[in-house]
């Protein structure tokens, strides 16, 4: 069992890796495999499909980032500052990829949204849950932030949309130009666009 269960974590490894650096379309079961360093009969043997694994692999890295928004959002600090906490923590990640391998993978989800959202259904239908899901729960602290009088956007599910939307678009950029400078911008775009009223540190 154990050895089952760490060849099937070595296939997901090496195909979150490869997703991140070259995308989904590009890749093979053969390449994947011996990136993994496991036969090519395992890979069956766990999924059915390259598509079955690639849902595999943005549910892990769902269950992984949404525990980070999560710890973020639902932190005790307040509202407007746990978004600049989920900001500056994007931003970190991106920095800490391009200074460990280079360049900047950007946001998987972002990328294949782009890359499959077309081609593939079930992932199609898969990233638009996790995108649901991070809108609601930005949404929630807009909300909070309004009832305190801090914001004063009236349609807080738009605003949250918004803020999803920007923070995936400073990503791409980032990604397309190989620097973090287009997130610096975030905080300050922000609250711009929650009409923030009360002074906020910059």
């Amino acid at each position: 069992m154990g050895r089952t269960s760490d060849a099937k974590e070595k296939i997901l490894t090496a195909a979150r890796s490869l997703i991140e650096l070259r995308g989904y379309s590009a890749l093979g079961v053969a390449e994947i495999c011996k990136t993994a360093g496991v036969p090519k009969g395992s890979f069956y043997y766990f999924f059915e499909s390259k598509e079955a694994l690639a849902l595999a692999v943005i549910d892990e890295h769902w269950a992984a980032e949404r525990r980070e928004w999560t710890r973020l959002l639902k932190d005790d600090a307040e509202p407007l500052q746990r978004l600049r906490q989920l900001f500056e923590a994007t931003q970190a990640t991106q920095q800490a990829g391009q200074d460990s391998c280079g360049t900047i993978s950007g946001c998987m989800f972002g990328n294949l949204s782009l890359e499959m959202s077309n081609q593939t259904e079930a992932v199609r239908e898969r990233l638009q849950e996790i995108f649901e899901a991070q809108v609601e729960m930005v949404e929630a602290v807009i909300t909070e932030a309004r009832a305190r009088g801090e914001v004063t956007v009236a349609d807080t599910r738009t605003a949250a949309q918004s803020v999803v939307a920007q923070l995936e678009g400073q990503v791409l950029f980032a990604k397309l130009y190989n620097n973090t400078s287009p997130l610096n911008a975030l905080w300050t775009n922000c609250l711009a666009l929650l009409g923030a009223r009360t002074p906020v540190q910059v």
